[in-house]
């Protein structure tokens, strides 16, 4: 069997490159950029008729089995590839499953926008190009799902669990983890949530999160 990862770790393949990486699973990472037309190559329509990465290929015995999406991604790799034991960060019983599988889904729909504005206004693009009046916003708007993410971690660690699904880091964590951190430039708001900052804090320093960002 052979699992494949198309993208680069400065990207949302950052997300299923550091699922594998935390579960220990052998992958061929193929470095492919989001700019520069790689993506729209017949060859990898062929994959991702969408044109984006990452894409994941897992050549199975019984047939190739393509995922795309970098959530459904994280989520297939963690099902498909770990063990649920109760150590790897693969979802182990029902409840971790569903909460896995909704903050996953609650980072897309409530968090993903306005962190990935805050990122590029704040940091990642040039200076003069950036829009303050656009971060400031969006900042403003994230206080609501922070909030909802606050309440959940503190309800966590009222009943001794530390993460999102259990007292361990799972893939929940990886996928909401990976978009959160898109809000550390914006660093007085974070301070407001003292359980996220913590949380995310301890998600971004795990070495198998530094390996993915730098893959390039």
């Amino acid at each position: 069997m052979t699992l494949k990862i198309y993208g680069i770790g400065t990207s949302r393949a950052a997300r299923p490159l550091w699922t594998a990486l935390e579960l220990g699973v052998p992958f061929e990472h193929i470095a492919m950029p989001y700019a520069g037309g790689a993506t729209r190559t017949p060859e990898f329509l062929a994959i991702n008729p969408n044109g984006h990465i990452p894409a994941v290929v897992d050549e199975r015995p019984e047939g190739s089995v393509t995922v795309w999406e970098s959530m459904a991604c994280a989520l297939y790799i963690a099902r498909v590839h770990g063990q649920p034991d109760g150590q790897s960060i693969t979802p182990a019983t029902p409840r971790e499953e569903a909460e896995a599988l909704r903050w996953s889904f609650w980072t897309v729909t409530e968090l993903e926008s306005d962190a990935l504005t805050v990122l590029m206004h704040r940091m990642a693009m040039p200076a003069e190009l950036r829009k303050p009046e656009l971060a400031d916003r969006a900042e403003s708007r994230l206080k609501v799902p922070l909030a909802v993410l606050e309440a959940h971690l503190q309800a966590q660690h009222a009943k001794g669990e530390a993460y999102l699904a259990a007292n361990r880091f799972t893939v929940a964590d990886v996928c909401v983890a990976s978009v959160a951190s898109w809000i550390r430039p914006a660093a007085c708001l974070l301070a407001q949530y003292p359980a996220v900052s913590s949380w995310l804090h301890g998600c971004v320093e795990r070495d198998a999160h530094k390996q993915a960002r730098g893959m390039k």
